[in-house]
């Protein structure tokens, strides 16, 4: 089949790559000249496990096309998805500029039917309102008789995982509009959809709003799972209780199940957060609360500073004369995404109270140092006590504590013996619980991690802190 992509960004690529490695003839169009300019010349501008291998493939096998033109895309498509980005204004709202342009931007060129199917996570309505925008562009051409169908495939992929999640779906959501155009957008979806539903149906139809709703309630429920275990783990802390004991327990229920019951540091990323704020937005817009909701964001908020009081309950929150090692910058592992990442919120804080910091992440250097940069309104070079460092040992040389932020697999297993004589204090704050709390205290190191305290010494005496000058 001929498709084409609107937006060479996650969600975009991924889906542009997959379809191409379906044996479908892709086009993906960017209006970024330098990001399109990368992807020709055989550049990938994000990082995910196993893309650029896939990318290259299919580019070289000429089943996947970059371009910046829409009006060639438009031409060569059956099937044209929308995959551009949905930001949240400052009302906590999706802000879909860059979708209704794009719709009409198809509009200006489209010339005979076309499925336009909305990627993007949008609010309920935006269907409707691609639609709006497609017949009044279409109408300026006197094409208004020329028919469409507008359908929303809401995506579920998980950073670091994403090739597999679209390759393997656990289901494939299709919002359809009614009418003839409904009937032969379900044919052509179909048909594109037909290698994942050989062995057993994956496909959910439903209608448009409903299949827009389902992408926001799926991000809400997964969040609130992640936000409760860090209100148990608060529990747990207080009552000498194990948080992974806990998770284990209440995992194995088959009506619960183990995914998203990690307690940490809090959610971040692209998605989460973003959808959260936007399904609140929506609720509102009705004059509805989601207080399931709205608790879930409050607890998350609160704990992204979770470490950072540890660490001033340990030493005191004056941390002048400190050093400590941070390992982990990205909001997870197998991607450098900094947006809404913990390390946000605990590395400023730390330099606001005087610390010397080391950091170091697998991939997210480059991105975690235009993060902060944009946060604190300067440049990394100009931040005195902040340093960038390329390897995990090289984070902990001389450091007081370390503080474990992203679950990335080189840091599961160190070699504590070798992170023991580099260390100036054996101390660990592990935001992500990767260690045995028993195993720590045999090694020697005071360990704290989320909802453990039942598993070592809760408290040690505070160093001596420098006066104030």
């Amino acid at each position: 089949m001929k498709i084409a992509v609107v937006g060479a960004g996650y969600v975009g690529l991924v889906t542009a790559t997959c379809l191409a490695e379906l044996g479908n003839d892709v086009i993906c169009v960017d209006r970024d000249h330098g990001r399109v300019a990368v992807l020709q010349a055989g550049g990938v501008p994000i990082f995910e496990p196993g893309l650029e291998d896939l990318l290259q493939r299919n580019r070289h096998a000429d089943r996947l096309r970059f371009t910046t033109s829409i009006a060639a895309a438009v031409r060569h498509a059956e099937v044209i998805f929308i995959a551009v980005g949905t930001p949240p204004q400052e009302d906590g709202s999706a802000d879909l500029q860059h979708v209704l342009a794009v719709a009409a931007q198809i509009g200006q060129h489209m010339a005979d039917f076309k499925v336009v199917v909305n990627k993007s996570t949008v609010p309920v309505g935006t269907g409707g309102r691609v639609e709006q925008v497609l017949r009044s562009a279409l109408a300026d051409r006197g094409l208004a008789a020329l028919d469409f169908a507008v359908v929303s495939n809401p995506e579920f992929l998980k950073e670091g995982a994403a090739l597999d999640d679209f390759m393997r779906p656990d289901r494939i959501v299709i919002g359809l509009p009614t009418g003839d155009a409904g009937e032969a957008a379900r044919r052509l979806m179909t048909r594109l959809y037909a290698p994942f539903n050989r062995h057993h149906e994956r496909s959910l139809w439903m209608d448009v709003a409903s299949a827009e709703l389902t992408k926001y309630a799926a991000n809400a429920m997964l969040a609130t799972r992640i936000s409760f275990m860090n209100d148990m783990a608060h529990l747990a802390d207080a009552v000498g209780a194990d948080i992974d004991s806990v998770r284990r327990g209440i995992g194995s229920d088959s009506r619960i199940g183990h995914g998203f019951l990690y307690a940490g540091t809090g959610y971040g990323g692209s998605c989460f957060p973003k959808d959260t704020r936007a399904l609140i937005h929506e609720a509102a817009a009705h004059g509805l609360r989601m207080r399931v909701v709205e608790a879930t964001e409050s607890v998350n908020h609160e704990q992204k500073q979770v470490l950072v009081d540890r660490v001033c309950a340990h030493f005191g929150s004056d941390l002048r004369g400190l050093r400590l090692g941070v390992w982990g910058l990205a909001f997870k592992p197998n991607t450098d995404d900094m947006r809404d990442a913990p390390s946000r919120i605990v590395i400023p804080e730390l330099l606001s109270r005087g610390a010397e910091v080391l950091v170091h992440d697998p991939v997210a250097l480059n991105e975690a140092q235009r993060a902060l940069s944009a946060d604190l309104g300067r440049p990394v070079s100009e931040m005195d006590g902040l340093t960038f460092v390329e390897s995990p040992l090289d984070a902990v040389a001389g450091v007081d504590a370390l503080l474990v932020l992203t679950e990335w697999k080189c840091f599961h297993n160190p070699d504590f013996d070798a992170m023991a004589r580099c260390m100036r204090g054996r101390v660990i704050f592990d935001g992500r619980n990767l260690y045995d709390p028993a195993l720590m205290d045999s090694l020697g190191f005071v360990y704290q991690g989320i909802g453990r305290r039942g598993h070592h010494q809760a408290a040690h005496p505070a160093r001596e802190l420098p006066q104030p000058a």
